[in-house]
């Protein structure tokens, strides 16, 4: 790419100006510097324009003026990319987080929300009506990025991936051109969107279908350390028969005495004393000393993991899939928590089966749709502390997990440099993905994950 000059940034300011007027935020502008901040406090880039937009004409417009004065264009959702995707230094900026709203059809069983929505901005419409869609584990985590790459969340057995529950979308290509994907227009384009991330366009709405679920028996099980064997081989002879209604997390979370073995079930059936059942095996896994689970609105069992997201901390993230939580990778967990750099890191095993497993893997982009673990390695640390150990612990982590783990891995929690593996995860969608980028985006605009940029 050729150096951006003053002249560059110059020409988006005029295009762009008298559209936006204090919307647009330069660098020595007021507001920029909490403008260019996301969740990871270790991401510090400085671009050179941040265009706050309020819709998908204002969208079409930065797109266009970024292409014609030859800016790099990233976008920023949710903000929640640990790698700091959002933002690229010297470019230009879409910021979305004006653009949250959610607009309901309760009669359709439909969700139409803002390329800019969290989960919490959707559930909060939602839940009046009894009526949720698949989402994440954690509210503050925007739906675009979170759709587009995957989805994995507490409703997966039951409901699919986020992106199986996408039923349309509006996008900006590259052109600065506005079209709408879905099954009775853009298929190619829709396809691409469900699995190959946001590499294609700016997505600013999203149509989900929504299902019936006022209430959720979930919480959190907190065991001893110690108990950290017998609760992972137990997990994982439960989950390997488990019913759609019942997906479980499990891993470990910092506690003021050391790292904690938790199990987090999430039962999303009708049929709460089934639910009740299924846990009281998940219990006599061990002696929590934690109980919290009970029955509560979906909404409120997301807010459980809220507190592990603490502003300011910095963040590292590792990521790799597990055909089960066999010994080995039990093993292998137990001892990266034993040698843990950070009183704060985590572990996370996310389970993906049932319905999700169910697909058709040519039916989206995303292709692994055998029943498996996705275990998030989360290196979290004080700024004040130096990066090289923490991710040195993090690649320790993965690398003793590598001879037990499937090809690829989870792109959206994959670094820059995990390029070949996140191009295994796509494995025979890869290549048509690739040609839908050269169709939809030939000049490479947007790259949020690097590995289809072609």
């Amino acid at each position: 790419m050729t150096a951006i000059s003053a002249a560059d940034i110059d020409t988006a300011v005029r295009a762009l100006r008298p559209r936006l007027g204090d919307r647009l935020l330069l660098p020595d502008d007021g507001g920029f510097d909490g403008a260019r901040k996301v969740w990871n406090a270790a991401v510090s880039r400085r671009p050179a324009l941040i265009a706050r937009c309020r819709d998908t004409a204002e969208v079409g417009a930065a797109v266009r003026a970024a292409r014609d004065a030859g800016l790099p264009l990233s976008v920023r959702a949710g903000g929640h990319d640990w790698a700091g995707r959002a933002l690229r230094d010297g470019g230009l900026v879409i910021d979305l987080t004006g653009m949250r709203g959610a607009t309901v059809d309760p009669a359709g069983r439909t969700v139409t929300v803002q390329g800019g929505a969290t989960a919490d901005d959707l559930l909060a419409a939602t839940a009046p009506h009894g009526l949720v869609t698949a989402t994440g584990v954690v509210r503050s985590v925007g739906l675009a990025g979170l759709t587009t790459a995957g989805g994995y969340g507490p409703l997966i057995g039951r409901f699919g991936l986020a992106l199986d529950n996408l039923l349309g979308a509006d996008v900006v290509l590259a052109d600065g051109s506005t079209v709408t994907a879905g099954p009775d227009g853009d298929p190619e384009l829709w396809w691409a969107l469900r699995g190959g991330g946001g590499n294609f366009g700016v997505v600013t709405d999203l149509r989900f279908r929504l299902h019936d679920l006022p209430t959720v028996l979930a919480g959190m099980l907190l065991f001893p350390f110690a108990e950290a064997g017998a609760v992972l081989a137990g997990y994982a002879e439960i989950v390997a028969d488990a019913p759609d209604e019942l997906t479980v997390m499990t891993g470990f979370l910092p506690g003021p005495d050391g790292p904690m073995t938790f199990l987090c079930p999430f039962w999303s059936g009708a049929d709460l004393a089934a639910g009740e059942r299924a846990i009281a095996r998940l219990r006599a896994l061990g002696h929590p000393f934690v109980d919290q689970v009970g029955a509560m609105p979906y909404v409120a069992a997301l807010g459980m993991f809220d507190a592990n997201i603490v502003e300011g901390n910095h963040y590292l993230l590792r990521s790799r899939w597990l055909p089960s939580v066999s010994l080995a990778a039990a093993d292998a967990l137990t001892a990266a928590v034993a040698a843990i750099s950070s009183p704060f890191s985590t572990l996370i095993v996310n389970r993906f089966h049932g319905a999700a497993a169910r697909i058709d893997p040519a039916a989206t982009a995303f292709a692994n749709r055998v029943p498996h673990q996705v275990v998030e390695v989360i290196a979290v640390y004080p700024p004040t502390d130096a990066a090289d150990r923490h991710r040195a612990w993090a690649d320790s982590v993965v690398a003793a997990l590598d001879p037990v783990s499937l090809p690829g891995a989870y792109p959206n929690l994959l670094g820059p440099d995990d390029d070949a593996r996140a191009r295994d995860s796509f494995a025979g969608n890869l290549d048509r993905l690739l040609a839908a980028k050269r169709r939809y985006d030939p000049d490479n605009a947007f790259s949020a994950i690097p590995a289809l940029v072609d």
